[in-house]
């Protein structure tokens, strides 16, 4: 575990004269190409300029899936790789993935009949890598699967069959396993400007240590533009008239208490007032509505849902639900940005943009991934690494990812414990507690958070501020964002202690939890 620590990692800036692959972005795409990178044998290294998985890639909708939407929009090809992708997740990193039964309701027979005929196709297409058959259910049958669903005209259901997972910890394990093949990941670390010989080609970059001021003058033979809404930043980094490549779009979530969907099985209501879908699944101990899709001209690293899109989900969740969810029931919010691929068309329908990738070489060598989502990061990886051994930019090596097991692979853990989610990491927590019994104390009386899981995530996981540890290292931010609020100041003297820091860094990380947290409350 000791290969997972920045101070030794960041040493190997300094050991490597030139690195054969750096990657800018620590989201599901950086993090998957260090991967391949670092499997296939190159000299890899990867830079977050915030914390692994900050932005979009710990704000999704929990899925692991194909797209039922993009069935219905006729993109066969995104969907069968995503279907494939998803089932190579399951294996993967089957600590961190779930099969999850969803419903639709169904209040027609026609439309029940198009749903049955379209989740046939979804589960084809899935092939060999399926979840389970997709079928149409009696009402009797889905109203004892979901005992909250709205019964009024209720007709029957259709079940069918995704994965569920945990985004931000898939992306920590993938940051682990990429050390573990010889990679270099270091969270906190900004390219500040990237750095050309005289044909003007792109040969290193200058990066500054956001936790220290230090800054890295290091060398490369290629560097990847993985940075997701953030991309056009690097682009016009490297060529200042750059076209812009990148178009965010918005979605938000709401979590509310279990009482709203009482069930392991989630809700897929197909079609909403804007066209768009909505899900209603089990997470953790809560229940996760979402999503919406809003055209934004701007982007940042804590983007914040919109009046209009928290309503929207309220409502519409009321519509399919007997207990109608209010702004009081949600006790957290949370926003993320889709990067999606711009197109010519400047129109907002973002719903009907692709969700693909592209793979873009600029003249200057630097290779750009742009679009795509969490399910199919894999694939982008082995595309983007593929290209560029094409573009002659790294040495021809065979990829190595499709069955390889990411950090912590194990049989998923159904026990609901705090540990759960750490998959063949627990033994090694366990045995720790073994020697010394104080570390499973709850932090402050709340069961859900361990002292243990504070001190291993600075030990072992790269934590470094309250928010690393309460939003992504455990989901507390993001299931409730009050109780995550009143842990601060307990965390942070937990934290202090291992990081060898001062009262004054405790008062100034709760101030600033504190601030970013209340973000997350409905007021």
């Amino acid at each position: 575990m000791e290969l997972f620590d920045r101070n030794t990692l960041l040493k190997s800036l300094e050991s490597h004269e030139t690195w054969d692959l750096v990657v800018i972005g620590g989201g599901a795409t950086g993090l998957g190409i260090a991967v391949d990178g670092a499997t296939r044998g190159y000299k890899t290294l990867l830079v977050e300029q915030a914390d692994f998985a900050k932005g979009t890639s710990s704000r999704s909708t929990k899925l692991v899936h194909g797209g039922v939407r993009y069935l219905a929009q006729g993109d066969i090809g995104l969907v069968r790789e995503a279907l494939k992708e998803r089932g190579r997740l399951l294996q993967n990193a089957p600590h961190l993935t779930r099969n999850e039964s969803i419903i639709i309701p169904c209040y027609s027979f026609l439309s029940a009949i198009k749903y049955t005929v379209g989740l046939k196709l979804y589960d084809a297409l899935a092939g060999r890598l399926s979840f389970g058959k997709s079928m149409l259910i009696k009402k009797t049958t889905l109203s004892k699967r979901l005992p909250t669903v709205q019964k009024h005209g209720l007709t029957c259901g259709v079940l069918y069959h995704d994965g569920t997972f945990d985004d931000a910890r898939l992306a920590l394990n993938l940051a682990q396993t990429a050390v573990e093949y010889g990679g270099t990941c270091l969270n906190y670390m900004r390219v500040t400007s990237l750095s050309k010989n005289k044909e003007g080609k792109i040969n290193g970059l200058v990066l500054t240590d956001q936790l220290t001021g230090i800054v890295h003058p290091v060398k490369a033979s290629s560097v990847v533009n993985a940075t997701g809404v953030f991309a056009d930043e690097i682009l016009h980094m490297d060529n200042a008239g750059a076209k812009t490549m990148i178009r965010p779009s918005q979605g938000i979530h709401l979590v509310l208490d279990k009482k709203f969907l009482n069930s392991k099985t989630g809700i897929m209501i197909p079609k909403t007032e804007d066209g768009r879908v909505l899900f209603v699944l089990p997470w953790f101990d809560k229940v996760l509505m979402g999503t919406t899709d809003t055209p934004l001209n701007a982007h940042s690293l804590e983007p914040r849902a919109l009046e209009e899109e928290i309503e929207f989900i309220l409502k519409t969740a009321g519509k399919y639900l007997e207990i109608a969810p209010a702004r009081s029931d949600v006790q957290s919010v949370y926003a993320g940005l889709r990067p999606l691929a711009a197109t010519s068309d400047q129109s907002d329908k973002t719903k009907e943009i692709s969700r693909s990738h592209k793979v873009l070489v600029a003249e200057s060598g630097l290779v750009s991934i742009v679009g795509g989502k969490w399910t199919t990061y894999r694939k982008m990886a082995e595309d983007t690494i593929g290209k560029m051994i094409q573009e002659g930019l790294l040495p021809e090596a065979s990829c190595k990812t499709v069955d390889l097991p990411i950090h912590g692979a194990a049989p998923l853990d159904d026990s609901g414990d705090p540990l759960s989610g750490y998959g063949s990491d627990k033994k090694l927590i366990n045995a720790f507690i073994e020697s010394l019994p104080e570390l499973a104390k709850p932090v402050a009386g709340y069961d859900r958070l361990l002292t243990i899981q504070v001190i291993w995530a600075v030990r072992y996981e790269m934590a470094h501020t309250i928010e690393d540890l309460l939003a992504r290292r455990t989901r507390l931010l993001f299931t409730d964002a009050k109780k995550a609020i009143e842990l601060a100041g307990p965390v942070a003297q937990i934290m202090a202690t291992e990081l060898d820091k001062d009262q004054k860094w405790i008062d100034a990380q709760v101030a600033e939890f504190t601030s970013l947290a209340k973000g997350y409350l409905l007021t």
